[in-house]
């Protein structure tokens, strides 16, 4: 015979059971991203559209996004990543050749002609050897090559620009990092390293002269109401990698990592739409002024050691 007692017990087990069940399934496994790119840039809203892709994907990923340094500061991403600490980042080139320094050839200014060269490249053969060289020496995998945009110069007051030589005393945000310090230069300024959620308030100061960034960063982050004019120097068509540390690639299934790579090309394709000449001219820049500079001008003013090399196979 049943005592109530033993009901109940048998009743509440039986509950915290299927509670637990229910959120062990939901849980599954937990892929953080981290990014320094602000919510509303088009970075952190295809990471969002990769985490949409792989949740309908229903294999056992709970995928979350941490946009403008919100989980880990920018820079620390990737020690984050090797020491198991971070699943997935937004990784750059340049965070790449702090640790391998011959890809430092990547960071050069004007490296690439375009967006559809860059694409090319990092699609191909090029790209491919590339990823090897960082999942073996870093232990990172590369599931896609995404587009941060094409940095430009952007100022705190207006000034006349045509030249690298204009810029010289400028203090210029830039990231930390001596390949960032280079670029810097190639640009005539004073390079100033700090982490993105600082830049707004250094410009608005007076701490920092300028920055530079994609338009589409600019705009995110309101830079256009600290600053007077954007320098239309396009010094860099940049890439940037969804990445994930390969102890936490390794323990997902072949499902899993369909998923998981499938959405980040999926996500990827967004890029296209914003390298468009079309896309990229109507972007707002309210309260900012495009100097007169070309891009072929500033390319030959670049001193010689922060030019490209020669690179025949691209």
């Amino acid at each position: 015979m049943t005592t109530r007692r033993q009901f109940m017990a048998g009743t509440l087990a039986g509950t915290l059971a299927g509670t637990t069940g229910r959120a062990g399934a939901q849980a599954g496994t937990q892929i953080r991203i981290s990014t320094a790119a602000p919510p509303s840039d088009f970075l952190a809203k295809a990471l969002e559209e990769l985490k949409a892709d792989v949740e309908a994907a229903k294999v056992g990923l709970n995928v979350s996004v941490h946009p403008a340094s919100t989980l880990f500061k920018q820079g620390t991403e990737v020690q984050a990543l090797q020491r198991g600490n971070l699943e997935m980042s937004t990784m750059s080139s340049f965070e790449v050749a702090q640790q391998i320094a011959p890809l430092g050839l990547f960071n050069r200014g004007y490296l690439f002609r375009d967006y559809a060269h860059m694409r090319r490249v990092f699609d191909g053969p090029i790209g491919t050897e590339y990823r090897g060289v960082v999942a073996e020496k870093m232990g990172i995998e590369i599931l896609a090559t995404h587009y941060l945009g094409t940095r430009q110069v952007n100022l705190r007051q207006k000034r006349a620009v045509k030249t690298p030589a204009d810029l010289a005393g400028v203090k210029m945000r830039m990231p930390a990092g001596p390949e960032w310090l280079l670029l810097g230069r190639s640009l005539g300024v004073s390079p100033v390293p700090l982490g993105m959620p600082e830049i707004y308030l250094a410009l608005k100061t007076g701490t920092v002269d300028g920055q530079e960034n994609p338009l589409s960063i600019l705009n995110a982050a309101k830079f256009y109401e600290v600053t007077e004019q954007v320098v239309l120097t396009a010094h860099m068509v940049q890439p940037v990698f969804f990445s994930i540390a390969k102890p936490a690639w390794d323990k997902l299934n072949d499902a899993q990592r369909n998923a998981l790579r499938d959405a980040a090309l999926r996500a990827r394709s967004q890029a296209a739409t914003i390298a468009s000449p079309t896309r990229a001219a109507s972007l707002p820049r309210s309260g900012s002024a495009g100097s007169p500079s070309t891009r072929s001008i500033w390319r030959r003013s670049a001193p010689p050691r922060t030019r490209p090399m020669p690179a025949p196979r691209w």
